[in-house]
């Protein structure tokens, strides 16, 4: 995939993001985040000047957990509207990947992970419902502009 370019809608500049969605032994890894927004979720971040989509989702996932990612499929991207970063741009284009990790990778979470473990499905609805309400309804799709 390509690096990505400045991007401005209606005068909003669009930051871009990445998604890892890591599923190993039937449990996907989630994090219990130490900085807003707080709660559980996939591995996320922005994407740096220059840096591809995948160089992205690498480093995050490296950064956030020390776990090196081995591969990747793209599952999907969209526009995200009124999701504040600490940044405090509301209007971001995410990648959301299917990601694993090496197997014997020890879990090594950074300042900004409370915690970070592996979760069955039937847990996560408890932990994550904004991740849920995203990946099942779509929502948070771009408003309608006139």
């Amino acid at each position: 995939m390509e690096r990505v370019k400045k991007l401005e809608i209606n005068g909003r500049i669009v930051h871009y993001g990445v998604g890892a969605v890591i599923k190993k032994d039937g449990k996907y890894l989630l994090i219990d985040r130490a900085e807003e927004p707080y709660g559980f979720a996939c591995i996320t971040g922005h994407l740096r000047r220059g840096e591809s989509p995948e160089d992205a989702l690498a480093r995050e996932v490296k950064e956030e957990v020390n776990l090196e990612v081995l591969s990747y499929k793209l599952m999907f991207e969209r526009m995200i509207n009124n999701r504040e970063c600490k940044s405090g741009k509301a209007l971001h284009y995410c990648y959301i990947f299917e990601a694993c990790v090496k197997s014997n990778g020890k879990i090594e979470p950074n300042d900004e992970v409370k915690s970070a473990d592996w979760y069955f499905e039937k847990d996560i609805k408890n932990l994550c419902s904004i991740l849920v309400n995203l990946l099942t309804k779509g929502e948070d799709e771009p408003e309608e502009q006139a």
